[in-house]
């Protein structure tokens, strides 16, 4: 069993599939990152993704434009999240508690709008046609060079976009004076406040932007990776998400590799399942526990920062 599952992982398309899994997950954890920098939490990246997923098929379908289907599911994503940031900022709900709320409205929710507006029950499977769905790009004299060309050759569209937005999401807070004042809130918002920064503002801002990444992480899931939605279509990659942020210290670049991860594990647990011999159940745990076992390295280094600070501080005392 050890010497078919060693097989299967060094296949261009093992590896290719990788970074197909990895790209929503990637979206929602950057805008875990964003969201997390100006310290405003939004926990409720899996509910705003199922939303994003059912209207991006949607309008989609109803435009025969698949590009206007993704950009009304980064609509949709930042009305939700800047309704959680209207319940936290403005009504000074607890922003963990307004998350849980669209969490838990989104499974519901979802399943009724898409039979009010279609008359469909729980998938859009009838309504999907392959010219709704995000096209893949063959990339010219790439997709000619051996095992490299097949591996980063003919991905969709918003897979590129996910691993190209590290690197701008990156640029945007580290290298403008909106990334300054989205940090500086972050870290001390009254600091912030007192040298002019419109706190409540930047906090908006930084919502809105987690909700553009959760539209594309939606769209994806329902436009290209599951090519119709469905009601289980996210499947706790927004949790999972939110994990990658923690295990990445919140950056970026750290976040993309966190992702890439999990991508591996859930990689590994669609090849694996057809070996037989090797109980489903403990294949279909595989993500999470590679969730939970990252939680705890996470954890663990942390801890060893805040004793070498500690220990630090002492010694200048």
């Amino acid at each position: 069993m050890l010497e078919q599952i060693g097989s299967m992982i060094f296949q261009t398309d093992f590896v290719f599939s990788i970074f197909r899994i990895t790209a929503p997950i990637l979206f929602a954890a950057l805008a875990a990152v964003v969201a997390e920098k100006a310290g405003v939490t939004n926990i409720g990246l899996e509910g705003i993704m199922l939303f994003c997923a059912l209207f991006g098929t949607l309008f989609a379908y109803w435009t025969q434009n698949w590009f206007i289907g993704v950009c009304s599911a980064v609509v949709v994503g930042v009305f939700f999240a800047l309704l959680i940031g209207f319940f936290a900022l403005q009504l000074n709900t607890d922003i963990i508690l307004a998350g849980i709320a669209v969490n838990t409205m989104s499974s519901g929710g979802t399943i009724f709008l898409l039979y009010m507006f279609t008359g469909e029950r729980g998938n859009t499977a009838a309504l999907t046609s392959s010219k709704l769905l995000i096209p893949t790009v063959e990339i010219p004299i790439l997709n000619k060079i051996p095992i490299l060309g097949d591996i980063l050759s003919g991905h969709a569209v918003l897979t590129y976009v996910a691993f190209i937005m590290v690197f701008l999401v990156w640029i945007l807070l580290y290298k403008t004076a909106i990334g300054l004042k989205i940090r500086a809130v972050g870290e001390n918002e009254h600091a912030a406040e007192s040298v002019g920064v419109n706190v409540r503002f930047i906090k908006y801002i930084a919502l809105a932007i987690s909700g553009v990444f959760c539209g594309l992480g939606g769209a994806f899931m329902s436009m290209y990776y599951s090519q119709s939605f469905n009601t289980g279509i996210i499947a706790g990659r927004g949790f999972i998400a939110l994990a990658a942020q923690a295990m990445g210290q919140g950056e970026p670049v750290g976040a993309m590799f966190s992702s890439l991860l999990f991508g591996f594990a859930q990689a590994l647990r669609t090849k694996v399942s057809g070996i037989q011999g090797v109980s489903s159940n403990l294949i279909s745990a595989m993500p999470y526990l590679v969730t939970i076992i990252g939680m705890v390295i996470y954890a663990a280094s942390t801890m060893r920062k805040v004793k070498r600070r500690n220990a630090d501080k002492e010694k200048n005392q």
